[in-house]
This record gives C-alpha cells, sequence and structure tokens, in this order.
C-alpha cells in the first residue's frame, strides 16, 4: 500500500514522502481500515520533523485522523463493511496514523460515522472539529448561550478557531475573532466573524490584573500571551476555553478573573477523552450543528502533497482546513 513515510537518517535528522509498505494485519481486538479520507493537524505537521513530544518510534506514518470502511476485523463490535473515523488516542504519534491506503488500530478507538455525513465532510471537521465542538459544549453546558455575549475566538484562521466561528455562527452567537493574518479578514467575517481584532494589537501587554468586561466566553487556540489578556476581559461568570499552544505553552497571569468575576478556565482534549462524548459531539456536528462553510475552510490534497501543506502548518501559512483524499 502507499503511505506517508516519515524516517530517521541520522540523530536529528528526518526524511519523509510517499512509499510503499505492507499492509497491516489484525491482531486481537482490532480493525483494519481501508482510508478513503484522512487530514492535516498542527501535530501531524510536529511528527513529520521528527518531534520527540509527538513522535518518538520510526519510521512512522503520521496522521491523527481517519475516516473509511471496515476491510478486516476481529471485533465483535465492527462488521466489514461499516462506515467508521478514528481521531485522538495515539493513532499518529507513536502508532501508524491515517496517512495511508490502509491503518491498523484497536477497536475501542473507533467510532461510527453517522448516516447524516459523509466521510469526507467529517475529515474536513477531523480533530480540529471535535475540538472545536467540544469547546462549543462546554460554553453552552455552562449556560454561555447567545444573549450572554460576545464569544472571543483566538487563532481564529487555524482549523479548531475557523470551525468553532462556524459553528457559533450557526447557533446564533455574536463572535469576535483573532487573527495575524491581515488578507484574512474577509475570509473570518465569511465564516461567520462579526468583529476581527489583529493579534498585533491583542498582545500588547497591559499591567492591570483586569480590564473592562467585554466576552461572555473566549475559545482559545493560541495559549501564551493572548490567554492572558483575555482572561482579564471575560464578563462575570464567563467561561474560556483552552486547547492549544501556537503561540505559548506559559500562562503568566493572576487570580482576580476567578476570583473577583468568577472566570472559569476549562481545558479541553480530544485525545484521550471518553469515546461516548466523541460520539455525542460527531452526532451534533452531522446534525444541527453541521455548518455550511465545509467548502469555504477545505483544501482538499493528495498523499504526495501532504509534505508542502506541513511546510505551510509548520510556517503558519494554513488556512482553514487540509483534507487528503486517499481512496482514488
Amino acid at each position: 500500500m502507499k503511505a506517508f513515510l516519515v524516517e530517521q537518517i541520522a540523530d536529528k535528522e528526518f526524511i519523509s514522502g510517499v512509499k510503499e509498505v505492507s499492509i497491516p494485519k489484525c491482531g486481537d481486538n482490532e480493525v483494519v481500515i481501508e482510508v478513503t479520507y484522512s487530514s492535516l493537524n498542527y501535530k501531524d505537521a510536529l511528527s513529520s520533523i521528527g518531534n520527540p513530544g509527538v513522535t518518538r518510534k520510526f519510521p512512522h506514518i503520521t496522521g491523527i485522523d481517519v475516516s473509511g470502511i471496515i476491510f478486516e476485523s476481529t471485533s465483535p463490535i465492527f462488521k466489514v463493511g461499516e462506515k467508521v473515523l478514528v481521531t485522538g488516542y495515539d493513532m499518529g504519534m507513536n502508532t501508524d496514523g491515517g496517512h495511508a491506503q490502509y491503518v491498523k488500530v484497536p477497536a475501542s478507538w473507533v467510532a461510527r460515522i453517522p448516516d447524516s455525513i459523509t466521510d469526507k465532510e467529517i475529515m474536513i471537521f477531523g480533530t480540529a472539529g471535535l475540538t472545536a465542538a467540544l469547546s462549543v459544549n462546554e460554553l453552552i453546558e455552562h449556560e454561555i448561550i447567545p444573549e450572554s455575549g460576545d464569544i472571543l475566538v483566538t487563532g481564529a484562521t487555524g482549523g479548531v478557531g475557523s470551525i468553532a466561528i462556524s459553528i457559533l455562527r450557526k447557533l446564533g452567537y455574536n463572535i469576535t475573532a483573532i487573527s495575524g493574518k491581515k488578507e484574512r479578514v474577509d475570509f473570518l467575517k465569511d465564516i461567520g466573524a462579526n468583529e476581527v481584532i489583529f493579534r498585533e494589537d491583542f498582545e500588547k501587554q497591559s499591567n492591570k490584573p483586569l480590564l473592562s468586561e467585554k466576552y461572555a466566553g473566549v475559545i482559545d487556540t493560541v495559549g501564551g500571551t493572548i490567554l492572558a489578556n483575555a482572561l482579564k476581559q471575560v464578563k462575570y461568570d464567563g467561561v474560556v476555553t483552552s486547547c492549544g499552544l501556537t503561540s505559548s505553552y506559559e500562562l503568566n497571569t493572576n487570580v482576580f478573573p476567578f476570583i473577583l468575576r468568577g472566570v472559569r478556565l476549562i481545558g479541553i482534549d480530544s485525545v484521550e477523552c471518553k469515546l461516548e462524548k466523541k460520539q455525542a459531539c460527531w452526532e451534533k456536528l452531522a446534525s444541527r450543528w453541521k455548518i455550511n462553510t465545509l467548502d469555504t475552510i477545505v483544501n482538499e490534497i493528495s498523499l504526495k502533497e501532504i509534505k508542502t501543506a506541513y511546510e505551510h502548518l509548520l510556517s503558519g501559512k494554513a488556512v482553514g482546513r487540509y483534507v487528503v483524499k486517499i481512496k482514488e
């Protein structure tokens, strides 16, 4: 089969590209999926350059998302021919991922694709869409409704940010987007942002422990100074979700937003969260949360185009989502 393979040729030197490798065989309670679509995520790009925080086992096939059809199964839960997807867990990290014609995973990682969504559409969502849905879900479960006020979305042109904006707009929220890409203002407004703030303006440091209340909720994908400044501007009883660190993993803040305004900071993990929680979000994304901007935010590529797309992701030039068509 064909696969996008990363190989280590020296201590800190890696090469990658499309190669022919053997089709994996099922072990106990495993499935082999014939892949139709996969997607690209920042974590995939890090894996492709040998980032030890993501992947330590080489040679390695990237791809933390996959959709397709059960090709072989030793699980009593899944039958050959069923449409399924996998996101998260160890797939694409130290277990070979979805950038291949076939992928083998434990049956416990597998979710069924809802009937009302295609395998391509669900990969446009992928881990980014699942993360966005989990974030939006936290706002709703903590009673942040459209009437509560504006929602701030950081890293807005990225996969999580762009999908979060689209979902929020469909649900009737007013959205302020933060982006460093000034040329993408029209794109952000097209997918649902009411206002766009440039990153360089929002990142300006303030020595004040609190700023004026502006946002009922925040979906943060970047961390660092942007998250710190956002926390200072959240309204009383507001909710902030944190799912990324593309700006920084550090958070220099103070306790005032939490003890004077009752702000809640909630971490979002789409990798190891319970399969039942994932399945519930997929059902929402396939039905009442399904957005009509999927074609706007997607770039469809082939296996041989992955390497160039990784360069765009790592350099911060990527916009929206990359979906990889595997089955011709």
